[in-house]
């Protein structure tokens, strides 16, 4: 039985694969310029990959934000570019993913992540504990709405 594992992005060819995925994904298959798609925080993102069987499947990228929840404070992280394959969408690449980018953001001591779904996205993200904030918004000509997730305070 295949087994899913996300890894950190590690170099120049690790990076190719997440862009590639992404290409195909949001230029192809949802037909967002190239312009709009890749942006300045790909060079100092946290980025994952997907794996599975040896292939990467799925990315996605973490990135400090300036956006923060209303009546939140602190610093806040921010979720973006996830992508996963179309053959392998159910195969829990999504969840891993964001699993791996939460653990992470917990690493940077963020309070909480947000993120901008797409709107027929949202109940992925309200499975696993987003939930949305301000009016649905329109990015890259496709509806998003804002979600946010806040960290449990150890203690």
């Amino acid at each position: 039985m295949s087994q899913m594992r996300v890894v950190p992005v590690e170099g120049p060819g690790d990076l190719a694969a997440a862009m590639a995925i992404r290409e195909v994904v949001f230029i192809e298959e949802a037909a967002i310029p190239l312009d709009i798609e890749r942006d300045d925080l790909d060079v100092t993102a946290f980025h994952v990959l997907a794996m599975l069987d040896g292939h990467a499947v799925g990315t996605g990228r973490l990135v400090a934000s300036d956006e923060v929840p209303p009546g939140e404070t602190g610093t806040w992280n921010r979720i973006g570019r996830m992508a996963v394959v179309a053959k392998h969408r159910k195969a829990g690449a999504g969840r891993a993913i964001l699993e791996v980018l939460e653990a992470k953001a917990r690493e940077n001591a963020a309070k909480g992540i947000v993120l901008h779904a797409q709107v027929h996205a949202r109940t992925f993200y309200d499975r696993l504990g987003y939930a949305p904030f301000g009016e649905v918004f329109e990015e890259a000509g496709i509806p998003h709405v804002r979600m946010w997730k806040k960290f449990r305070e150890a203690g």
